[in-house]
């Protein structure tokens, strides 16, 4: 006979499927000890460039028990935003995650499904939902939970589905089954390190988050660098280079999230359309879209640094 963790535990993963997600895995909420040093190291050498928000709660990124009080376990979930629908081959790009609505609403809605659910199921159980907005190391916490491991471009992956998915969890004051991490399977592949145009994977498992171009297309406010000049591919906001050469993403499946379904002038855009795109366009085409985030300014800033 099942005991209640076990029983618990099973609950929650079913009704994470059935609200639409890839998979989910859960951890015990405790001290993120091989990740401290590691983020420790990644600030101290300013890898982080402009993100100064990264330097802030460095306790709490380590430590869940810091963000939800008698925190027990951290739910990791996965969702699939691979699209069946790209861009047209003569446009400037966006990256995939990108093309439908915000994922930050999406996801926020099935976590308190989710949440809601577990407390009229298991009965008073505390927690929140993060979704990316949270000092929470997501995918550390995805690979502890046995999601998949994070590989040298510092995604994680899987071998069922490759790394086309975000990442969110629910962090409770339930004791729960805990899951184990998986292997690395990354062997001796360097694919991704050696198609970053912009060298941003200093070594294996280490970005340099100020050289990636979804830093420059997105989270840098200033004017972009001369010397990255040429050098961005044509990717206007973001960029998917190191998953697109990744081998495990050969086994990447279309969502099935309608939410996610790229604006059909996203997908029929061409580099001309773009270069004179009003903000009336960006308004309508990015209506609740990522994409808002860098503003019509920043798309247009982005589109005149790839022109010849």
């Amino acid at each position: 006979m099942l005991n209640n963790k076990s029983k618990y535990t099973q609950l929650i993963k079913t009704e994470a499927k059935r609200l639409g997600f890839l998979s989910c895995g859960i951890s015990r909420a405790e001290f993120l000890e091989e990740e401290a040093p590691r983020l420790e190291s990644w600030l101290n050498k300013n890898m982080h460039g402009e993100m100064r928000y990264m330097e802030n709660h460095f306790d709490k990124r380590l430590d869940p028990t810091l963000l939800v009080e008698g925190s027990k376990s951290v739910v990791s979930l996965l969702l699939n935003y691979y699209p069946n629908q790209e861009q047209t081959a003569n446009s400037y790009k966006l990256s995939k995650y990108a093309y439908g609505k915000d994922y930050h609403f999406v996801i926020k809605d099935k976590l308190k499904l989710l949440l809601t659910f577990i407390q009229e199921e298991i009965g008073e159980v505390y927690g929140r939902a993060f979704v990316d907005s949270a000092p929470v190391l997501d995918k550390a916490w995805a690979a502890k939970s046995g999601l998949g491991w994070i590989g040298k471009h510092s995604n994680l992956l899987t071998q069922k589905v490759g790394s086309f998915y975000f990442i969110a969890e629910l962090i409770i004051d339930l004791e729960l089954d805990y899951d184990t991490p998986v292997t690395d399977h990354c062997g001796t592949c360097t694919a991704c390190i050696d198609a970053c145009p912009t060298e941003a994977i200093t070594e294996p498992y280490v970005v340099d988050g100020s050289k990636c171009i979804s830093y420059f297309t997105i989270e840098l406010k200033d004017n972009l660098p001369t010397e990255m000049k040429g050098k961005f591919n044509d990717w206007m906001f973001g960029c998917d280079i190191c998953q697109d050469v990744c081998p495990w993403n050969r086994f990447s499946k279309s969502h099935n999230e309608p939410l996610f379904n790229a604006h059909p002038d996203i997908l029929s855009m061409t580099k001309k359309d773009w270069d004179e795109i009003t903000e009336d366009t960006f308004k309508k085409v990015f209506k609740a879209s990522a994409v808002k985030r860098t503003k019509y300014s920043g798309l247009k800033r982005n589109i005149e640094f790839l022109k010849d």
